[in-house]
């Protein structure tokens, strides 16, 4: 999946307010770009970095600017704009890439599911089959050399893991997919020294039926898609 429009570098100063950051621009001037991402973003936002930006032609945002990647200074590639892993894992299941999800006949997204209240991701559906749940999370902390997930504690996660938990006691397929957007990142685990309620559940949730996948992407500010699958440990 190509970005609307051609990503443009800057150098990061500094990322704040968990929605905005400074950088500098190619021409040497500085100036606040939007950021997508509400989480820690655990060693994805170091000064110095190398951001890669896209640019809104949309009159009424008040920042026109959005961080897509970042370019660590070990080369790693990461994207930071979490919104952009249900696009490519829907692109994925479309395409037949992420072949334990091939054969629904549709695809519904945001669907009220589960006595949480929450939305499901995806929901696969297909008159012979049972309905599929499919809850995306975006892994990108890197640690010794492992993926982890979350990079901070995660209520939400833990009750998109209850509600995993629940349809597959109904009945249903239920699915936690890892969208990998690290390029250093080639295992997945749950981050059990940082949430470790989140790594309880996810144990049990396996436990339960829950189906645990990992695919990561093949990043690059031309062109990013979720490519092959990886380890879950």
């Amino acid at each position: 999946m190509s970005f609307e429009s051609p990503l443009k570098a800057a150098t990061l100063i500094k990322r704040y307010k968990r929605f905005l950051a400074d950088v500098v621009l190619e021409d040497g001037s500085e100036t606040t770009i939007y950021c997508a991402n509400t989480g820690a973003m655990t060693g994805c936002a170091e000064p110095g970095n190398t951001v890669w930006y896209s640019q809104s032609s949309n009159p009424k945002r008040k920042y026109s600017l959005s961080w897509e990647l970042s370019q660590t200074k070990d080369g790693d590639t990461i994207c930071v704009n979490t919104a952009k892993a249900n696009e490519w894992v829907e692109q994925a299941i479309q395409q037949d890439i992420i072949t334990e999800l091939s054969g629904y006949a549709q695809l519904r997204r945001e669907v009220k599911y589960g006595s949480e209240n929450s939305r499901i991701d995806f929901l696969l559906e297909d008159p012979k089959r049972e309905k599929c749940y499919i809850e995306v999370k975006s892994c990108t902390l890197l640690q010794n050399g492992k993926g982890y997930f979350p990079d901070a504690v995660s209520t939400r996660g833990q009750k998109h893991l209850r509600e995993l938990i629940e349809m597959k006691q109904q009945g249903h397929r239920a699915i936690l997919l890892f969208a990998v957007l690290h390029s250093g990142i080639n295992t997945v685990q749950a981050a059990a020294h940082i949430d470790p309620t989140y790594a309880e559940l996810l144990e049990l949730a396996k436990q339960q039926g829950v189906e645990v996948l990992a695919y990561k992407a093949k990043l690059s500010p031309q062109q990013c898609t979720l490519d092959h699958a990886v380890p879950v440990y």
